[in-house]
This record gives C-alpha cells, sequence and structure tokens, in this order.
C-alpha cells in the first residue's frame, strides 16, 4: 500500500489533504530522485486552472529548487502537454498540478519521468520513503540551489505537436464544431488547435475563474455542450474535462459517445491503414461487453486491465500495443503521447469523420452496448465495507444471477472515498437489480 500516491498521482482536499508542506516536500523528494548525473537539472511544472494551483504550485518550486533543480513553469496546460514538453524540453521531471475532473475545491500532483511517462510504483514509494524522512539533511548548498522561470511559447509548442498527429493534406474545413474546455487547463490551446486546422469553431467552458473547473461543463457534465450542439446544428461536440487527458464526444445529433465507441472508431480505422502495431487493443474492466464483441467480429482482440490509464499503459509498453484507453475517455495513443489525450484522440476521430464523409452519428455507432449500470457509494475514511460479511454475501449472490453472459465489477476507487458498483448484461432489468441489491448492502455498512 502507497501513503501518498493513488492511481493517478497524488489527490485530496487542497489545503486538506494536497498542503503546501507535502507539495514542497513531494518537490525535494522527486528532484532528489531524478538528481542523476553532473547536468544541471530541471523540471517542468504545469498547471490547470483550479484557484489552488498558485499555492502548490510555489511549494514545489520551492521543493524542487531547494534540492537544486531548475523549475521551468508553463502555466495552465493540458496533462499531456506537460508529459511531451518534459521529453521535449529535455526536462529530468515532468509534473502536472490538477485533480483532473474532480471539483474545484480537490487538487493533485502528477508526476512524468524523463521519457514523458508516469512514474512506476518503485519509483512512487521510493519518492513516498524520501518524503517521510529527514530531508533537511540532503538540501543543496547555497550556491546549488535552483532557479526558476516561466516560459511564454508552450502554447504554440503544443498546438503545433497536435496538429501533427493528422495527415499533412488533412484539414477540418467544413466541420462546425463545439468544443467544451471544462474551464480547465485546454482553455486556450484546443479551441486555437481546431481553428487552426480549419474547423468553424465555437467554444464554451472557456472563462476559468479559479472556480468554475468541470462546474456543469466538461466531459463529466455534458449537458451543456449537448444543448450547444443541438441549438447551432454543430457537426460535433467535444468535451475536454479539467486537464484534457480525457474526452467525450456528442455527435450531430446530440447522442453522446464513449471511450468504447471511440476506441472502436480508431481500432477500425487503423486496422485498415495496417497502422495496429498488435492485433488488438488494451482496455480495462469498466469497457462494454458490447465493445469486446465488435472487435472481436473485425478479428481484434481485447486484453483489459484494472481501472486506470496508467495500467492501460503499462500493458501496452509491456507487450508492443499502440492503441488503448478506458471507457470515460482516456484514449492513449502511444504512436503520439505518453498518457491519454482528449484533443489528440478527438483529432484522430475527426479525421475519420473528413475521409467518410459521413455524419459523426454513423460513424461512432460501431455496436451496440450491452446494458451497463454504474453506481457509486460514499463511505466514511477508514472503513473497509468490502471486507464486510453481508457485502461479501450480496456480491456473491449477485455474480451467480447474472451468469456467464453478464460481469459484475466491485471496485473502490483510487481518488476518493467511494466504492464504484457496476454490472453488464443482455437482460437490462436483471443488471439493474443486480446493482441496486450489492449497492443496498454497501449503503447499510457503510451508514
Amino acid at each position: 500500500m502507497r501513503k501518498y500516491f493513488g492511481t493517478d498521482g497524488i489527490r485530496g482536499r487542497a489545503n486538506g489533504v494536497i498542503t503546501p508542506e507535502l507539495a514542497l516536500k513531494v518537490g525535494q523528494a522527486a528532484g532528489l530522485v531524478f538528481l542523476r548525473g553532473d547536468h544541471r537539472h530541471r523540471v517542468v511544472i504545469g498547471k490547470d486552472t483550479r484557484l489552488s494551483g498558485y499555492m502548490i504550485e510555489t511549494a514545489l518550486v520551492a521543493g524542487f529548487t531547494s534540492v537544486g533543480m531548475d523549475v521551468l513553469l508553463l502555466g495552465p496546460m493540458p496533462t499531456p502537454a506537460v508529459a511531451m514538453l518534459t521529453r521535449s524540453m529535455r526536462a529530468d521531471i515532468g509534473v502536472m498540478i490538477s485533480a483532473s475532473h474532480n471539483p474545484f475545491e480537490d487538487n493533485g500532483i502528477k508526476i512524468f519521468g524523463p521519457d514523458g511517462f508516469k512514474l512506476s510504483d518503485e519509483v512512487e514509494r521510493e519518492i513516498e520513503r524520501l518524503i517521510d524522512s529527514n530531508l533537511q539533511t540532503k538540501l543543496a548548498g547555497s550556491t546549488d540551489l535552483g532557479r526558476a522561470k516561466r516560459i511564454e511559447s508552450v502554447h504554440a509548442r503544443y498546438i503545433e505537436f497536435a496538429k501533427r498527429t493528422l495527415p499533412r493534406n488533412l484539414t477540418l474545413d467544413g466541420l462546425r464544431v463545439v468544443v467544451d474546455c471544462a474551464n480547465g487547463a485546454a482553455y486556450r490551446v484546443a479551441p486555437e488547435t481546431l481553428w487552426e486546422l480549419g474547423a468553424e469553431v465555437i467554444a464554451i467552458g472557456t472563462e476559468p475563474d479559479g472556480f468554475n473547473i468541470n462546474r456543469d461543463v466538461g466531459s463529466t457534465a455534458p449537458e451543456a455542450l449537448v444543448s450547444k450542439v443541438r441549438e447551432l446544428r454543430a457537426d460535433i461536440g467535444i468535451a475536454l474535462d479539467g486537464d484534457a487527458d480525457r474526452v467525450l464526444v456528442v455527435d450531430e445529433k446530440g447522442q453522446r459517445v464513449d471511450g468504447d465507441q471511440l476506441m472502436a472508431v480508431v481500432a477500425r480505422s487503423w486496422q485498415e491503414d495496417q497502422r495496429l502495431s498488435k492485433n488488438g487493443i488494451v482496455a480495462t474492466i469498466m469497457s462494454n461487453l458490447g465493445l469486446e464483441r465488435y472487435l472481436g467480429g473485425l478479428g481484434l482482440g481485447m486484453v483489459r486491465t484494472a481501472v486506470g490509464d496508467r495500467y492501460v499503459l503499462e500493458h501496452m509498453r509491456e507487450h508492443g500495443y499502440n492503441l488503448g484507453g478506458e471507457q470515460s475517455g482516456h484514449i492513449i495513443m502511444s504512436d503520439y503521447a505518453t498518457t491519454g489525450d482528449g484533443l489528440v484522440a478527438a483529432l484522430q476521430l475527426l479525421s475519420v469523420v473528413q475521409r467518410q464523409q459521413r455524419p459523426v452519428s454513423e460513424v461512432c455507432h460501431c455496436f451496440d452496448p450491452l446494458p451497463q449500470v454504474l453506481k457509486n457509494v460514499r463511505y466514511g475514511a477508514g472503513g473497509e465495507p468490502l471486507r464486510q460479511d453481508a457485502v461479501v454475501t450480496a456480491i456473491e449472490g449477485a455474480r451467480q444471477r447474472l451468469g456467464e453472459g453478464g460481469r459484475l465489477v466491485i471496485r473502490p476507487s483510487g481518488t476518493e472515498p467511494v466504492i464504484r458498483v457496476m454490472a453488464e448484461g443482455d437482460d437490462r432489468d436483471l443488471v439493474v437489480r443486480v446493482v441496486d441489491d450489492v449497492v443496498e448492502a454497501l449503503r447499510k455498512v457503510a451508514a
């Protein structure tokens, strides 16, 4: 068990869990782990638009400079941009200050190695060990302290990177696109990228004030996007989350398209172009059984991992896949990026739409999802409801009722005290009853 790191970095209530003291120690500990060699070490730091980002950024700068690292401050930038710039700018570490799709009260610290990939469990454990050690004895001497400065050109660099993921002669001319930036990290770069590629762009969620990130906008609250697409009769709606590493699409009819359908579209396109490095993709235990059946019909396999884009990516790297992702919209295309990139995933979909000259509703309806129900149960800190006999009995009974034609997935969230209960199968009524029974057992124990 790790003390500070969860499935996606360190995350929690700003100035509660994520305090200046913790951020300072994270900067010192991570800096010490990556002080390798005699060169001048550097770290790039990006953030989303939360008010607490200023506090955490300042504390991290103090931590990194105190162990002798120079700091390059990127300002508000998507998580995948930070990962890309870590490699591009030859930094030793990349840091993203964000709690992704969480409300503004939360924040987090994501760390990338010099290769742009998220850290392994082993490296995270080493950082945790140092955080809890006496760091005072490991600080740099007075003449070896680091410096910090802001970099202004990073937005243009990321926009050019995103545009280069498309064929040189492909444009988005003729497409009316509504893009929802969740009042988050991509509020500048996403609309500019789409406009430079030729689309008619209507942008919403582009007025961050420190408090409104993900509030009634973005991939976790797509109602505003659906309404705008219908109002303007747009060809497509694109919703990013707070740090723009995931995407949700809305077709011209206002219907939502999740990550499973996006992976199906890209997998088929890449198969036709002989671009798949392996005969299949990597998804998680939450992806719909309908996706697995659809890919099987194409002669493609689907490997499932634990929930979390880091686990998808680890399997992709270990076994040579170049396409994977999550139903939630984390789409990883390792030919281009070292993490999920919502904007790049949307561009890949738009390239298929332009080539096929068909409506998004037709391109993105690859399969009929099996009925799938997901509910969350919140529990008190320190509780272990999944170990209670009543809950164990309810889960075993639910699995027996679903049989081999369905799936039941019970998992604690890695970022908040919530247990997620998901079931799917051909009989929707049965799926609903099964989930409700397990949720009821969990709520009684949690109460």
